[in-house]
């Protein structure tokens, strides 16, 4: 019987979350996600953590430089790694299947831990902001994460949210968050809560997050909280980005690309370089607009260390007729400074607002360099349904995720308090 701690995911998206847990010594046992591209993510990347501690992989590197198919990439592992992968919405409708095939992957071991946040469109700040968030179904995912919670009956779960969960209201003006921790507490679990800042924890990002961890039948009033340790590596923006190789807009490639002589102390203990190629440093093309507009946000940071106001650009660079909103729409990635502002999934629209740092190269940042951000190795591929890559989908994956780092922190805590 083995001793190492199992876990659920849960609106797994790309698996940032899953990864960091992974990396602190728990095994996964399946992801629910419901956007398919994450799913082949998710079992691309099960296909390399089977190969990789089985020995084999060289058949995932030989994936990566396109020697093999997706398809005989996932023939290359046992099913039960790709079949953990469970790619279904999660409501009302669809937990009953949710649950048969988790019943029959479980085969009856137990479910020691459950993780995972509900997509946090509906509860963020910019959300309600650019819409009326209030009848959002997702407001109420949280009621199908409790049910998991009852039939799994797991020691902990880890609960990660938007800041705006905090102040999102029903529409009879009662805070989600307060109807949440009452739900939690009424199936047996006692709740703690912090709001964590990711660049505390070695990530170079100022990425905060509500952490929401409850416990099983917690019978006394000491802390179980997993307050992970803090780590301040002492380097800037400049070191996710040195041993890259430069690119124009439109340069680059999804496919595997040596890197510049650089060494980089903190690039591998946070584990983002590895011993595989790095793949997904291919950039946008740009408008000869955009490319002038990112020239003059750069050497404004360089020369001023200001942030460009869109009202700052010549009347000839703005096409855009609101000018009292959105002023920052153009935001460089400041290389000199400890962390980066906060990589969301807006991203796959546009660069705009991730203008890469060297005025040389002058574009916005490639999925790579996002996911450096984010804290995933350089090892990790972003999938598309079709199985060719897609950029647009890669950054959607990226934005959605937790960062690795901070998710490694917290489980190997976790680890640590566990009894």
């Amino acid at each position: 019987m083995s001793n190492i701690l199992k876990f659920l995911d849960l609106f797994a998206g790309a698996g940032g979350l899953s990864e960091g847990f992974i990396r602190a010594g728990f095994e996964p046992v399946a992801h629910v996600e419901a956007d398919a591209s994450a799913c082949y993510t998710l079992k691309t990347r099960q296909a390399f953590h089977w190969l990789n501690k089985n020995n084999k992989s060289n058949i995932y590197t030989d994936y990566l430089n396109n020697k093999i198919t997706r398809d005989e990439l996932y023939e290359a592992v046992p099913q039960n790694e790709i079949n953990s992968v469970i790619n279904k919405f999660i409501d009302k409708e669809t937990l009953p299947e949710i649950f048969q095939e988790l019943d029959n992957i479980l085969n009856n071991e137990k479910i020691d831990l459950i993780i995972g946040g509900p997509p946090c469109q509906a509860y963020s700040l910019i959300g309600r902001a650019r819409g009326n968030m209030v009848n959002d179904a997702r407001n109420h995912l949280y009621i199908y994460y409790a049910e998991f919670l009852k039939r799994y009956s797991p020691k902990y779960f880890v609960f990660e949210n938007v800041l705006g969960l905090l102040t999102a209201k029903d529409p009879n003006g009662h805070l989600y968050f307060d109807k949440m921790k009452a739900l939690f507490v009424e199936i047996g679990y006692t709740i703690e809560y912090k709001v964590l800042s990711a660049n505390e924890y070695g990530v170079l990002q100022n990425r905060k997050r509500i952490i929401l961890v409850g416990k099983k039948d917690h019978l006394s009033d000491d802390s179980f909280y997993p307050e992970p340790e803090k780590w301040n590596p002492e380097v800037n923006v400049w070191e996710l980005f040195a041993d890259l190789p430069k690119i124009q807009a439109g340069g680059g490639t999804p496919a595997p690309q040596k890197y510049v002589r650089y060494k980089s102390e903190w690039l591998e203990k946070s584990g983002i370089k590895g011993k595989f190629p790095l793949t997904w440093h291919q950039a946008r093309p740009h408008s000869e607009q955009d490319l002038e507009i990112y020239r003059f946000a750069v050497n404004l940071w360089n020369g001023e260390k200001r942030r460009l106001h869109y009202n700052d650009l010549p009347s000839r660079l703005k096409s855009h007729k609101g000018t009292d909103s959105f002023v920052d729409r153009f935001k460089i990635v400041a290389g000199d400074l400890p962390a980066t502002h906060t990589v969301v999934a807006h991203i796959s629209k546009d660069g705009h607002h991730y203008i890469h740092p060297d005025i040389e190269q002058n574009r916005s940042i490639t999925p790579r360099e996002a996911a450096r951000i984010q804290t995933f190795p350089d090892d990790y591929y972003f999938e598309n349904v079709s199985g060719k890559p897609a950029r647009t989908s890669a950054f959607k994956q990226i934005g959605n995720a937790v960062p690795v780092l901070l998710a490694q922190k917290i489980a190997e805590q976790l680890l640590r308090n566990w009894e």
